[in-house]
């Protein structure tokens, strides 16, 4: 289970970049399976009034990026972070302030990943990701692959 801590700082480290900044977005639970963050519509709105599809998955992206940093720091290990690719489906317009949630892909475990990092200084990690409906179900939903590379 995350802490109130690492949510901090994973908030933190989301401001102090410029382009996530400007996103607005908000680390709002992990319950150490899966990370949610949040985001005010009214800086994603698109011409049609609903949720840009780039702000949809810029927000998948980063629930997904910020929960495999999050498992790899808590089993301690410190490692450089990046996408490498990322499929997604467009499901329905979302009308409502964005709600993503990054899990781990079916087939793989955390301790696995930490033990394949340790022993090869670099590993890939699948994580799902959705932007919710307010009334259920998704708006987008998207699959994609991180690479954690050790430091040091």
């Amino acid at each position: 289970m995350e802490s109130q801590a690492d949510l901090s700082w994973l908030d933190a480290h989301y401001r102090a970049m410029p382009p996530v900044a400007a996103l607005q977005l908000q680390p709002a639970a992990c319950d150490g399976e899966t990370l949610r963050l949040r985001a005010p519509l009214a800086a994603h709105v698109n011409d049609k009034d609903c949720a840009f599809g780039g702000s949809l998955v810029s927000l998948m992206t980063l629930a997904g990026w910020g929960l495999v940093t999050l498992k790899l720091r808590e089993a301690g290990l410190s490692a450089d972070v990046f996408v490498a690719d990322t499929r997604v489906r467009y499901r329905a317009p979302l009308y409502a302030d964005l709600e993503a949630r990054a899990w781990l892909a079916t087939g793989q475990a955390w301790p696995d990943i930490a033990a394949a990092l340790r022993a090869h200084g670099r590993v890939s990690v699948i994580i799902a990701a959705c932007v919710l409906m307010p009334a259920g179900g998704d708006a987008v939903r998207a699959e994609g692959r991180y690479v954690a590379i050790a430091k040091g």
